[in-house]
């Protein structure tokens, strides 16, 4: 039987003020006032970099394809004409903010499009690198960056086409802080796509007492329950920072046979799709 000890935890989550080995020093050093990284949960997600391209302990293979699917319909939905059936993202230049070992990453780049990942995890990035090296092509279209999305607005201000953050938001120290920042690489008249946990009791229940604690489809303190949110909260931040909420599409994970489902309830995952404003010139 489950304790209350564990709900408890997931709630207020025992968080440590410490870093840990595998950060670089660049990062390390930064003032935690301007930075949304929460080091407590690079370090946890850092030390599964060894099972993040396997497919049968890593639940997000099997989530790729939606996540893809979402991406595309998204670009579409927003204007974007993919004229190439083969590489349909080709001449597009995406950015993926919290890439961890680069599996929507790779997938992205397979379609054709330009794509840049960075995590703040050293670990997860030189998981990332070592894996899109054994495709060469593939490599061509693919750039890994060890950075915080902090640092790496400094020179990518309205760069580019897309920019994804998946399974990430639910993990970070200031979402406010984290959105503001992924706001300000996108392209005015271009796309954000995030996708993250509600903040509901069945999310503490299905995502993280039976996912982790019953089940394990999910390592053991992956998530904290106090950190997830809510996509009425997402859309109100992302306005904040100009951007428009196009679609939130609710996602189901089947704790069972562990396949993914679009859904119309938002209770758990959800994916939204948001297009940042372009700025109107007075004359």
């Amino acid at each position: 039987m489950i304790s209350l000890k564990i709900i408890i935890t997931s709630l207020n989550g025992a968080w440590k003020n410490n870093l840990r080995n595998g950060l670089s020093k660049d990062i390390s050093k930064r003032n935690k006032s301007f930075s949304s990284v929460d080091f407590n949960e690079i370090e946890h997600m850092s030390n599964l970099a060894n099972l993040w391209w396997d497919e049968k302990k890593n639940s997000l293979h099997a989530f790729n394809p939606l996540r893809v699917q979402f991406v595309k319909d998204g670009l579409i939905n927003a204007g974007v004409k993919l004229q190439n059936s083969d590489l349909p993202l080709k001449e597009l230049k995406l950015a993926e903010i919290g890439c961890g070992g680069g599996i929507l990453t790779e997938a992205l780049a397979k379609l054709g499009a330009q794509v840049t990942g960075i995590d703040p995890s050293i670990e997860l990035i030189n998981i990332a690198q070592s894996h899109v090296k054994l495709n060469h092509d593939l490599s061509k279209r693919v750039n890994y960056i060890n950075t915080t999305i902090e640092d790496f607005v400094q020179n990518e201000k309205e760069t580019y086409d897309a920019v994804i953050s998946s399974e990430v938001l639910e993990h970070v120290a200031s979402p406010e802080l984290f959105l503001k920042e992924c706001t300000k690489i996108v392209k005015p008249g271009k796309s954000i796509f995030i996708t993250t946990i509600n903040k509901t009791l069945t999310s503490l229940l299905s995502t993280i007492l039976l996912n982790e604690y019953i089940l394990h489809n999910i390592p053991r303190g992956t998530h904290q329950w106090n950190k997830f949110i809510s996509p009425q909260e997402v859309q109100r931040l992302l306005e904040k920072y100009d951007c428009q909420t196009k679609l939130i599409q609710g996602i189901r994970l089947n704790s069972f046979t562990k396949q993914w489902f679009i859904t119309s309830k938002t209770s758990t995952f959800y994916a939204l799709h948001a297009v940042k404003q372009k700025k109107i010139i007075s004359m």
